[in-house]
C-alpha cells in the first residue's frame, strides 16, 4: 500500500519512547505533522538525520508542527536511544504488529524487517501534502522538507 499526495492519511496509534500511546489523529485540527520513518535506532545515518532535526528543532516542532520519528524498534530501545541523543520529540515504535504502520505508508522493507527512509508531511486536516522516500542507505535532504513545511 502507498499513500499519495492529497490522500487522507490513515490514523494509527503507537507507543513512544516513554511507553505512552500517541495517536496521529490527536494532532488533527491542531498541528501539521512531519512523520519520519527510519530503519533502526543507533545506526549512523539514522542517528545523524535525527540529530540534525534535534539541533534545528524549531523548524520541525513548534506551535504549528509536530515531529514524529518512527521505526520498528521496541519502545525500550527507543527510550535508550532518545535519552542518549537527547531527543525532545516522540520516537514511535512500529514493533508490533511488526511494521504495520510502515506498511500502511508503503515504506516497509520485508526482506530486512524495517522501514526505509520515508518522510511524510501531513497538514492539520490529515491530508498528505508532501513526501519523499529514500533507500535505506540514502540520507534525506532536510532542506526539502523544511521548505515543504514552510509552504503549509
Amino acid at each position: 500500500m502507498s499513500i499519495n499526495i492529497g490522500d487522507q492519511v490513515p490514523d494509527f496509534t503507537a507507543k513512544n519512547q516513554k511507553g505512552e500511546e500517541v495517536k496521529l489523529s490527536d494532532f488533527r485540527g491542531k498541528k501539521n505533522v512531519t512523520l519520519v520513518f527510519y530503519p533502526f535506532a543507533f545506526t549512523g545515518i539514522c542517528t545523524g538525520e535525527l540529530c540534525a532535526m534535534r539541533d534545528d528543532i524549531s523548524k520541525f516542532k513548534n506551535e504549528n508542527t509536530e515531529l514524529l520519528g518512527i521505526s520498528c524498534d521496541s519502545p525500550f530501545t527507543l527510550g535508550v536511544f532518545a535519552e542518549k541523543e537527547n531527543y525532545q520529540f516522540d520516537l514511535l515504535s512500529d514493533f508490533w504488529p511488526h511494521g504495520a504502520i510502515a506498511k500502511q505508508f508503503g515504506v516497509f522493507d520485508e526482506a530486512r524487517g524495517c522501514a526505509i527512509r520515508g518522510t511524510f508531511i501531513i497538514d492539520k486536516s490529515g491530508i498528505l501534502r508532501w513526501k519523499v522516500v529514500n533507500a535505506i542507505g540514502d540520507a534525506r535532504n532536510q532542506g526539502e522538507y523544511v521548505a515543504a513545511l514552510a509552504a503549509l
